[in-house]
């Protein structure tokens, strides 16, 4: 499916308890704001295997700030930095280090998304406004979320240019080969004490969505540190947002941490789909990405715990990746290190066979290994 398809598809529906009075159709993009967008989108590209794709700037007459956009299957990341001194971007790698900004989804109606999200008590971001060039139109709209987040409702059926009007075609010398990413599973919110359920609230009553699956500090936590986390999900599923909070542990957990260093609530994560993990996670590491390692004795009752599985153990325990079973299948993942200089967001790679879950049985094994990181930033 593009991303410029011109009308509602009948999805199937997943989640039926979600009212999907919007609806979502699914991630339009993904901006960050980056100190050094230009240096960013090399980044992504030569590690991640990103394709380069619009370039909004000087040249294009932005004169205040500058986006590369680069593009993976159906994952598009914006990258966006500020082209003078003060000013609201700024700000915000100041207060926050690299961080998500916008969280885009892609609609049918940007105007009716706006209404219907504010109606119920979205504070509004940006009133619905229609930007054309001479390859057509998008409309936009958005609304505040957690922390300084926001999500804007991208229309761009009447649109057939290279991204959205501002934007010129970025066609560089340099192009990395991919490595198998396909699209956005879900991202991930970390919220502070006690506001989980606010958010949680949030996405139902404000977006339509339904919860899909709670976890409790039973369910996440090690001898020292607990979370707590419930996923959110709209009615075909295209869109999940787990909404993670702290909870009362012996030492500093990974939420605070987060939210210590990013300063406030935002983005932990971003997990994205692969087709063959083994081969994802085998190119991403040879282009200098690093993981999260498990100890050796995980995979040694792996298989009692999972039952069988269509892959070799041995390259899955070589690279360090990680097996969990549900009701419905099983899946495949592994998370990276923080890709940024502060310990906060971090990129999930995730295969599903069948699984609907987030990888519950993982979670020990998962915690315990980021807690060593911690040790040795000295922050746990």
């Amino acid at each position: 499916m593009s991303n410029t398809d011109s009308t509602s598809l009948n999805l199937p529906i997943e989640n039926p308890e979600a009212q999907d009075f919007l609806p979502l159709l699914g991630t339009d993009h993904v901006e960050l704001y980056v100190g050094n967008a230009k240096q960013a989108a090399y980044y992504y590209m030569s590690a991640w295997g990103f394709q380069p794709l619009a370039y909004k700037g000087l040249e294009t007459g932005s004169k205040d700030t500058v986006s590369y956009v680069v593009q993976q299957d159906k994952i598009r990341l914006v990258l966006t930095s500020p082209l003078g001194a003060g000013g609201e971007i700024n700000k915000h790698i100041n207060d926050h280090g690299d961080g998500v900004k916008t969280i885009a989804l892609w609609v049918d109606d940007a105007a009716k998304s706006f209404k219907e999200t504010t109606q119920r008590g979205a504070e509004p971001f940006m009133a619905p406004e229609t930007q054309e060039d001479e390859n057509g139109k998008v409309v936009l709209s958005g609304i505040h979320t957690y922390g300084e987040t926001v999500h804007v409702f991208v229309e761009r059926s009447a649109y057939n240019g290279v991204f959205m009007p501002g934007y010129m075609p970025w066609n560089p010398h340099y192009k990395a080969p991919d490595t198998g990413l396909r699209y956005i599973d879900h991202m991930v919110g970390n919220v502070g004490w006690n506001e989980m359920n606010k958010w949680c609230d949030f996405y139902r009553n404000v977006m339509g969505f339904a919860q899909l699956i709670s976890f409790d500090d039973k369910d996440i936590s090690t001898e020292y540190t607990a979370l707590m986390s419930k996923v959110m999900s709209n009615g075909n599923g295209r869109i999940k947002f787990p909404i993670n909070e702290p909870a009362e542990g012996r030492k500093k957990s990974q939420i605070e941490e987060y939210i210590q260093f990013y300063n406030g609530a935002g983005v932990q994560h971003i997990a994205v789909a692969t087709d063959n993990i083994i081969e994802t996670v085998t190119a991403l590491r040879d282009r200098g990405v690093e993981f999260l390692t498990v100890p050796a004795t995980y995979y040694e009752d792996v298989l009692d715990r999972v039952g069988e599985i269509d892959e070799d153990l041995a390259p899955l325990r070589d690279l360090g990746i990680l097996i969990d079973r549900d009701e419905e299948g099983y899946l495949l993942q592994i998370f990276t290190k923080p890709i940024l200089d502060r310990p906060t967001m971090f990129i999930e790679i995730i295969q599903r066979k069948g699984a609907k879950s987030f990888g519950k049985g993982n979670f020990k094994a998962l915690f315990e290994s980021i807690e060593r990181e911690q040790a040795n930033r000295g922050t746990l």
